[in-house]
């Protein structure tokens, strides 16, 4: 009886996911219109605001306090309340920001001086030119700060011939309607899976410029550091380094007030070698996450504390 009964819950579970994701799917198009049917900048402050309540009663907001506390002892339970309204207000903002991907990035590197919402340090103008006009390939990471999405945009805005891995929603509906609105301007989008690792390597092979986000956690990845605790990091991007020899870079797109953004690129994060004079996987990724830990203490609610980094 309990096999049937549990047989019969399977049953049901599988007849009822089509539905479950269509709905997922029909709500993500019905938030992407109806942010888009709006100025975005009125749209992000009330996203924001509306996030912040939100988030408030959900688990990834104990989930992120918890790893504020870890990260930061040495901060009070006020300043990590502010990190995490913060948390809140960047998350909100940039689902409404997404909806006008196709042309919320408005900084045109001819007219420099022009007003735009985005601004380029100097530095960071001189590097983006340097790749792009080197003809060689480079591989590009960047983290959950500030907002995400955008640096594939100024990518191809700007000329880099771009290939960007992603992870696909767990809706297939709401895959769709994502799939269309970043296919506008984001340059090849390659969905993570077994092939991924191929299709990178090929895209550096052919002068592209990989990039991917680093900062989650992976269960069979490699042991890094990250704020003096222990957790894992996608060898990826350094097995890929160990196939191509070519530049990597970080880029980060910072929120700034008044619904603006800077747009930063690194310096060039030098591969750590092992003994053999190889590039050595972890040690290269415990390098990219140094950097990616300078970024975060640096803007640390703009980082999507909510997720499970350490574990």
């Amino acid at each position: 009886m309990n096999r049937q009964l549990l047989r019969a819950r399977a049953l049901l579970r599988d007849a009822a996911k089509p539905l479950g994701d269509a709905a997922v799917g029909g709500l993500t198009i019905a938030m992407l219109r109806t942010a888009r049917a709006f100025d975005p900048d009125k749209t992000a402050k009330f996203f924001g605001r509306a996030s912040r309540f939100i988030g408030r009663w959900l688990r990834e907001d104990r989930i992120g306090r918890e790893n504020l506390k870890a990260a930061f002892p040495e901060k009070s339970p006020e300043e990590i309340e502010k990190i995490l309204d913060g948390v809140w207000d960047n998350l909100g903002r940039i689902g409404a920001e997404f909806a006008h991907l196709d042309h919320i990035w408005d900084y045109d590197p001819d007219q420099p001086d022009k007003e735009s919402r985005v601004e380029f340090t100097p530095r960071t103008k001189e590097l983006f030119d340097q790749i792009r006009d080197d003809g060689k390939p480079a591989l590009i990471f960047a983290c959950h700060l500030g907002n995400w999405e955008l640096p594939a945009l100024a990518a191809v805005a700007h000329g880099l011939d771009a290939a960007i891995l992603f992870r696909r929603p767990n809706s297939e509906a709401a895959d769709r309607a994502i799939e269309r609105t970043r296919a506008i301007n984001m340059g090849t989008l390659i969905p993570a899976g077994r092939d991924a690792p191929l299709r990178l390597a090929q895209a550096l092979q052919e002068g592209k410029h990989v990039a991917m986000l680093v900062d989650q956690y992976l269960t069979n990845g490699v042991e890094v550091t990250f704020f003096g605790r222990k957790t894992t990091a996608n060898p990826m991007l350094a097995r890929l380094r160990r196939q191509v020899d070519c530049p990597i870079h970080g880029t980060r797109i910072i929120r700034l007030p008044n619904n603006r953004f800077r747009a930063e690129l690194s310096e060039e994060v030098k591969p750590v070698l092992d003994a053999s004079g190889q590039i050595d996987v972890q040690g290269t990724m415990q390098a990219i996450t140094n950097v990616v830990e300078g970024w975060v203490r640096e803007y640390p609610e703009q980082w999507l504390w909510l997720h499970r980094r350490w574990r």
